[in-house]
């Protein structure tokens, strides 16, 4: 086991819900709109960032008379520790201040990038089958959200280099000139952060490209991956840069180049077509080829951190073949897996090994 214990209070549709007796496995079962996704989004809130729907803090509480939220919530889990008393993580939002996320391990208030330090999150849910044909930035997250499961100091750079291009912007923006001492300082802070940031996505999409390449290029579609940089990747070239398109980015009031501006860029192997163009049913087969990679990638790596991967509805499109190539996938992994459905029969070559609850109107029962 990894996560268990699991309690939500007063999030989406779920007054009071608790999980327990988690396995490998785990599986949760309802109609739509029952409260399944909203499990999966709690657990995945224990990791650092907005969870698996990107959504605002101020959206989570339980809202409605029947629910009697206050708007607040709490979100908490027991992680195992192997040789040790299990670590008890949480966060949530006080009624007080809606909009400040807060985190605890071991009852003692943390930053929220400490998270990734205990455990590594990964997840796959319907609304990213539109990866390929969204924006850059879309899969720019993607990317650093995988960089995060394997370097946990990824959120700090991530964070230290947003703060400092959105300070630049507003110099930038400014009618008055900027002061260049002070233009020197930001771009350098843009400089050491974003050579980080960049030097982790390039590494991650080579190691994972080595993966791809080792894998069978059936029953799922093989994704070629290329990381396409935004700008230079050493700091000093980057710094130089930014210095010099000082005229050129005050026109158009924003930083025209740097990690911000990276792209991921993805191919059918065997092909040669760009997954934008490929099939719905090619575009959710590299996904899932991906994410199984990545999964592998941290397996293999030897990172000591616990592991989690949130597949939400992910067999509901998947043929038999395909359904059964996907759990002995998970199966030799050692990642703790949670699935959901709106029925139990896809799921049967698992549910001999799986912990299993049904959900119905934000309410969870053991099967």
């Amino acid at each position: 086991m990894v996560l268990d214990r699991i309690l939500l209070s007063h999030f989406r549709n779920h007054r009071e819900t608790a999980v327990e007796g988690t396995a490998q496995f785990n599986l949760l079962v309802g109609e739509n709109g029952a409260g399944k996704t909203n499990v999966l989004e709690a657990i995945s809130l224990l990791a650092p960032g907005r969870g698996l729907r990107r959504a605002q803090l101020t959206d989570m509480p339980s809202q409605g008379p029947e629910l009697e939220g206050d708007g607040g919530f709490a979100v908490s889990a027991d992680l195992s520790v192997p040789g040790g008393e299990p670590v008890r993580l949480g966060t949530g939002a006080s009624p007080e201040r809606p909009g400040r996320r807060v985190v605890q391990i071991n009852g003692a208030e943390a930053p929220a990038v400490r998270l990734a330090e205990w455990l590594s999150i990964g997840w796959l849910t319907p609304a990213m089958d539109r990866l390929f044909v969204e924006s850059a930035g879309v899969r720019r997250r993607f990317l650093d959200r995988l960089v995060l499961a394997v370097r946990p100091e990824h959120a700090a750079h991530a964070a230290r280099l947003e703060n400092a291009l959105r300070e630049r912007n507003r110099l930038l923006a400014d009618e008055r000139a900027p002061d260049p001492q002070w233009l020197d300082a930001i771009e350098m802070q843009i400089a050491e952060a974003g050579s980080a940031v960049a030097q982790a996505r390039g590494d991650l999409v080579e190691q994972l490209e080595a993966m791809l390449r080792a894998l069978p290029a059936s029953p799922f579609a093989r994704p070629q991956l290329a990381y396409q940089p935004g700008g230079p990747v050493d700091a000093g070239a980057l710094s130089t840069t930014l210095r010099e398109g000082r005229v050129r980015d005050r026109s158009a009031q924003r930083t025209l180049t740097g990690p911000h501006r990276d792209e991921l860029v993805v191919t059918m192997a065997g092909k040669g077509q760009p997954a934008a163009e490929c099939s719905t049913g090619e575009q959710k087969a590299m996904l899932i080829a991906i994410t199984l990679a990545h999964s592998q990638l941290l397996e293999s790596s030897a990172q000591g951190r616990p592991r989690l991967l949130l597949l939400d509805e992910v067999a509901a499109h998947l043929d038999p073949v395909r359904r059964h190539t996907l759990f002995d996938r998970l199966r030799a992994g050692s990642s703790q897996v949670w699935l959901t459905g709106t029925e139990r029969a896809p799921f049967e070559a698992i549910a001999s090994e799986a912990a299993m609850w049904e959900v119905s109107e934000g309410a969870v029962r053991r099967i």
